[in-house]
């Protein structure tokens, strides 16, 4: 067992020699699939650098659930990925072929072989396939046959329609899709690949970082071993699959939960410490992959989120959104392909969210602006975007409180200034023609509660006050946080 992993072992076989098996929280669990599983990660470790502990932990499991593959309604694809080569993908590759079941080490493959190759009749085999970019790149334009196996095959049950030509009669046949596949490739795979597959960023050795080279004459044999292992464990307790759906933990569901459910299963089977790292592992990756992997349009989904929240207002002139994106540290708002991201370019990226959210004219103070209320974009945000924090919501209930209070509990809202407020009159403006009436707490009318800035109707504070309180919600949220 490697040393980050949790202490202690699942069991030991019986003297019988058969697997003395227990029950860890009503599910049955075999010590030797533990003990099997522990050895497969030990062995990877000896020879594949990874950027954490998780990325091992996946690798082992996606090995192990390539000897259950009848048993998947869908199998994930695990790529590993880097910016340079001499990054290790290779290696990954070479060291996972003997311990997966008939595995094809495929370069610059044809079609027609792959096809193949997966309708054999001995069962599907595991693709490995090296330099994939030769398949994805932009030279590659005969490979279209090679994509749609790639995207489709994840599917029990995928297929290829071929016509076939034998003498003078023409037949149709179906050639299977589905197997596993490990993908290596410099920088990133198209997004419906990505989608379906557990990466592997993999990096550069530090001079640090320690491994032994591989030699398949020398470690093939312990290799080996580990492939029967693997084998006659599956074979022994494959019927124990396909009985339940394994317990996903929370936040991963939908295409996610596709992807993860035959590695959670392989882990529940095993049991030991497995179901518990299994979906640490999962969480974590996910997690991690939701950040990497946004879109450009959920980006300024989220960007617009945190522009309303920081201006703390419910409107915004087409104009003042615009400016403060472009404003926002490292975005791409101020250089797409060369220009900056303008009105129309704005209304017609949400229009494909929303066909109905466009800019419309708005009352700002005294003057009438075309722009957008936030109000428009909340079903979009809470379609496309993970929950606020704690701290983001801590920040943006200023925008809340200075929009939404009724007039009869502004005195029962808790704000992160209230000590400020003792001073102060509650003032509520006069009524708007739909009958609302805006409240907040105000010396006298139209001016920030603050500083006394003239500030439109609708607000309780200006621009720049409301980032002085987020800024200090913010802080706040730390001290309590260390605390």
């Amino acid at each position: 067992m490697i040393p980050d992993t949790a202490s202690g072992s699942a069991g030991s076989a019986s003297s019988s020699g058969s697997p003395e098996r227990g029950n860890q929280n009503g599910r049955e669990i075999d010590p030797v699939g533990a003990e099997l599983l522990d050895d497969v990660e030990m062995f990877l470790s000896r020879f594949v650098v990874y950027p954490t502990k998780h990325e091992r932990i996946a690798h082992a499991l996606w090995i192990a659930h390539c000897w259950f593959m009848d048993c998947w309604e869908s199998t994930p694809r695990i790529a590993f990925l880097s910016p340079e080569p001499a990054s290790g993908k290779s290696r990954a590759l070479e060291v996972t072929e003997p311990l997966v079941p008939r595995p094809v080490h495929a370069v610059n493959t044809t079609p027609s072989y792959l096809f193949r190759k997966v309708s054999d009749e001995a069962g599907p085999p595991t693709i490995l396939y090296d330099e994939i970019d030769t398949v994805f790149g932009p030279r590659a334009k005969d490979n279209e046959d090679i994509r749609g196996m790639l995207n489709a095959g994840h599917r029990k049950g995928a297929t290829a329609g071929r016509c076939v030509v034998r003498g003078n009669v023409i037949s149709t046949e179906e050639l299977p899709a589905y197997c596993a596949v490990a993908l290596a490739e410099l920088d990133d795979l198209p997004d419906t690949l990505m989608t379906r597959s557990i990466v592997v960023r993999m990096r550069r050795r530090s001079p640090g970082e320690r491994v032994e080279p591989w030699r398949l004459r020398i470690n093939g044999p312990a290799a080996a071993e580990l492939g029967d292992r693997l084998q006659a464990w599956s074979a022994e307790v494959q019927h124990r699959l396909g009985v339940s759906w394994p317990h996903m933990p929370e936040g991963i569901e939908d295409r996610n939960a596709d992807i993860w459910e035959a590695l959670l299963a392989v882990a529940d089977l095993a049991g030991g410490h497995w179901p518990e790292r299994a979906r640490v592992t999962a969480v974590t990756l996910v997690t991690h992959s939701q950040g990497r992997g946004m879109s450009l349009g959920v980006l300024l989904l989220r960007d617009l989120r945190d522009v309303f929240a920081e201006a703390n207002t419910d409107r915004l002139s087409t104009e003042a959104l615009l400016n403060a994106l472009t404003e926002i540290d490292e975005s791409p708002w101020g250089d797409l392909r060369g220009k900056p991201l303008d009105a129309r370019g704005l209304s017609r990226r949400l229009s494909k969210y929303d066909e109905e959210l466009k800019p419309k004219v708005l009352r700002v103070g005294d003057t009438s602006v075309r722009g957008y209320e936030a109000a428009e974009f909340h079903d979009l945000w809470d379609r496309y975007l993970p929950p606020l924090s704690s701290s983001e919501r801590c920040v943006t209930s200023v925008t809340s409180v200075a929009t939404s209070l009724p007039a009869t509990s502004v005195t029962d809202v808790t704000h992160p200034r209230q000590y400020e407020r003792d001073a102060q009159v509650a003032h509520s403006q006069p009524a708007e023609p739909d009958g609302r009436v805006r409240t907040g707490w105000t010396d006298t009318p139209n001016q920030c509660r603050d500083c006394s800035t003239p500030i439109p109707a609708h607000q309780v504070v200006c621009v720049d006050c409301a980032l002085d309180i987020a800024r200090r919600a913010r802080a706040d949220v730390g001290i309590e946080a260390a605390s």
